[in-house]
């Protein structure tokens, strides 16, 4: 009789550590999401924070152009409020898309494409918008990892029994990804 209740015990020992594993592995994915969303987060902010300078030294050659200020600003305003990674992705391909237009514009003014701080805000966004793009790629890892953890049986025991949900995909769309915004002078 000692000898089932040690085999019991030694069972439930295992099968509890290895509850703990799954546990600390599903643990381990979610902060490693949160920590690359909040990656994109940075450099989100840091694009939105570029953006005002921008439309201000277009304004100074451009004062005609009212309406695609206002529509950048309303773009840029839209992607910071939104919530979800799916409302994110909308909102940002229409502040890129502002964006473009912002840009297209400037071709039509020579001495702001020679301005100095136009150059250099040019530049700044540009690297932000590849820091962009690698955040994005490393939190899209991380939540097919998540979710492919906690879809698969048994980690998706424990995965329900914590209330560990599914990870949305911060995506853009197809045709923006493989096009760049170009931006060149």
């Amino acid at each position: 009789m000692e000898t089932y209740l040690l085999l019991i015990l030694v069972v439930l020992i295992v099968l509890g550590l290895w509850i703990v594993k799954i546990y600390n592995g599903l643990i381990r994915l979610r902060v490693r999401t949160n920590e690359a969303w909040s990656d994109i987060d940075v450099q989100l902010k840091r694009r939105y924070d570029l953006i005002p300078n921008l439309i201000n030294t277009v304004k100074g050659y451009a004062t005609h152009e009212k309406e695609l200020f206002e529509n950048v600003t309303k773009a840029r305003a839209n992607a910071m409020n939104a919530q979800n990674p799916g409302e994110k992705g909308q909102t940002e391909n229409m502040l890129t898309d502002a964006l473009k237009s912002l840009f297209a514009v400037s071709e039509n003014y020579p001495q702001l494409r020679a301005n100095e701080n136009f150059l250099e805000l040019q530049r700044e966004l540009s690297d932000t918008e590849n820091k962009i793009q690698a955040s994005r790629r490393f939190y899209n890892g991380n939540v097919r990892d998540l979710n492919t953890k906690i879809q698969v049986f048994p980690d998706s025991i424990v995965a329900n029994m914590l209330k560990i949900g599914k990870r949305e995909f911060f995506e853009v769309e197809d045709e923006k990804e493989k096009e760049t915004p170009k931006v060149e002078f």
